[in-house]
């Protein structure tokens, strides 16, 4: 059974309409977007996977906003200089607290600030970081290595691992106990400039969290480049130099001797409620066992209006098209005979405000994780029309790229891998939420590189990702339209039916591969897997 292309077409169009604002969470259009995602559900034959029996599971929010007038003021080799916000420097906290006020904190330089034991790298060799602002270098020890150099393919080369993440590494600061932490900006090492680092506004969102102060540190942001430079020049120290220390596994974190941070700003915070939509065609044999799809609802609401004068960020590509394809993909299930493991559909609220909502369900599924055998998430499809390839974002992972090489196989297509590792697409999706609690997951992304399109080629691909990305990527333009070919969708959307049916009906564990930074999560709850 095939996807219908106009089937998704016409669930794309009413998601992305006006009708829904632009899908915020909690914003105006959170209701409706939910209401349509359940009738959906139930009507391709769906059972309700949500809290206490019912289709949802609550995602509580908080949003930050830090004021623009935030005071931040570094001291070295006796002078002292006031960085502006969103200028030198953009500080936020994810803490609810209602001002963030640090005095003469001691910095420390910790190169990229990465622990990883399965690769033999420690950046931090003991460091004491309590009551201090740890300084970071965006991505991880290979991104800039140069051939011959040791570290040279530790970390996969130019392509991003988690390690090379910002969310990495204010997570590694607050589990050393840190104050602070701040990481210096440079474009290809984050994969966006610093107008990007400042969009957001002073805005943030977390999930509510029961120890906060235990989970993030008091102050995180970013630091300019420039202004990192200047620092460490004043404190008597070679930024340069320091950064080919640190590509090096005998680096040692180096204080900066007679510098210290102090900021002073105030933080408003407010409970902003929201809901995961789960539903489920429970296992005829094996139900505790599971796979699952997944696809994001959130979009960014209404905003300033373009050129055309609409306000509306229509999330239509992203992910409108992801969440019609799981959808279809429920329906060809239902019609189906009914598989030994339980299939979960789940439809993510608060993704584009740092994947809150799969994190949310990660950290309190309401199905086992280790009994998890794979999560398969669609997020942003192409809308050029038949392809002869698929991209796959996150190549050398797990065994799953390898059941999407067989079923490509047999549509007659190949795999072609990311074709920008740096930029870390891997991450930055919902899938991850699970990833990093050990279970296998795929990711299909449209942005991963242009695929070969029948009708003209990669060179078309290409221009279809360069005029998404640059016009409509977030933006009001990225709304429905009749001139789609979505062909090429359907049959991504089909790829992932069948891997997913394939382990549905069999005994299986998808593996991750060796060197993957999951493996060892997993391997450590195999014995709910036996």
């Amino acid at each position: 059974m095939t996807i219908d292309p106009a089937r998704l077409s016409e669930i794309v169009k009413t998601l992305a309409s006006d009708e829904f604002a632009g899908r915020a969470p909690g914003g105006p259009g959170e209701a409706r977007t939910v209401e349509y995602l359940i009738r959906q559900f139930k009507e391709a034959g769906l059972e309700p996977a949500g809290e206490k029996g019912g289709w949802t599971q609550k995602v509580p929010l908080v949003r930050f906003q830090t004021q623009e007038d935030a005071t931040v003021n570094l001291f070295a080799g006796g002078q002292d200089t006031p960085l502006h916000q969103g200028q030198e420097v953009v500080v936020n906290t994810l803490r609810p607290v209602s001002r963030v006020k640090i005095d003469k904190a001691p910095l420390v330089f910790v190169g990229y600030g990465v622990s990883a034991p399965e690769r033999g790298w420690d950046d931090f060799k003991g460091v004491e970081l309590r009551g201090k602002i740890a300084v970071f270098l965006i991505n991880d020890p290979d991104f800039e290595a140069r051939e011959g150099e040791p570290v040279h393919g530790r970390f996969g080369g130019r392509a991003a691992t988690y390690y090379a993440r910002w969310t990495y590494k204010y997570e590694e600061a607050a589990r050393r106990g840190a104050l602070g932490a701040l990481i210096i900006h440079e474009t290809p090492g984050a994969g966006y400039g610093w107008s990007t680092v400042q969009a957001g506004h002073g805005e943030t969102y977390d999930i509510v969290r029961a120890q906060p102060a235990r989970e993030k540190v008091l102050m995180q942001g970013w630091l300019h480049r420039d202004a990192a430079t200047a620092l460490f020049t004043r404190a008597g120290l070679d930024l340069e130099q320091l950064e080919n220390e640190a590509r090096t596994a005998g680096f040692k974190p180096v204080p900066l001797e007679g510098a210290h941070l102090s900021t002073d700003y105030r933080v408003t915070h407010a409970r902003a409620d929201s809901h995961n939509v789960l539903g489920k065609l429970p296992g005829k044999q094996r139900p505790r066992e599971a796979i699952m799809y997944g696809a994001h609802w959130d979009a960014y609401g209404t905003g300033p209006a373009d050129a055309s004068g609409d306000t509306v960020r229509h999330g239509a590509v992203d992910d409108a098209i992801g969440l019609a394809g799981m959808i279809e993909i429920a329906r060809v299930f239902q019609r189906e005979p009914r598989p030994a493991r339980t299939v979960l559909f789940a439809a993510w609220t608060a993704e584009e405000r740092g994947l809150l909502g799969s994190e949310y369900y990660a950290a309190h599924p309401l199905q086992p994780l280790a009994t998890l055998a794979a999560n398969l998430t669609m997020d942003v499809l192409q809308t050029a029309g038949p392809a002869r390839d698929v991209v796959l974002v996150g190549h050398g992972q797990n065994e799953l790229e390898d059941d999407l090489a067989r079923a490509a196989a047999k549509q007659g297509r190949t795999v072609t891998p990311d074709a920008k590792p740096e930029r870390g697409l891997f991450y930055r999706a919902d899938h991850f939420s699970l990833a990093r609690r050990g279970v296998p997951v795929l990711l299909l992304m449209g942005l991963g590189g242009g695929h070969d399109l029948v009708d003209g080629g990669r060179e078309a691909g290409d221009k279809w990702v360069a005029d998404y990305t640059a016009r409509c990527y977030h933006q009001p333009c990225d709304a429905w339209s009749a001139s789609w070919d979505l062909r090429g969708a359907a049959q991504d959307v089909h790829l992932l039916h069948d891997i997913g049916r394939e382990l549905a009906t069999s005994t299986r564990w998808p593996q991750w591969k060796p060197g993957s930074e999951f493996k060892s999560i997993r391997d450590r709850s195999a014995s709910a897997r036996r």
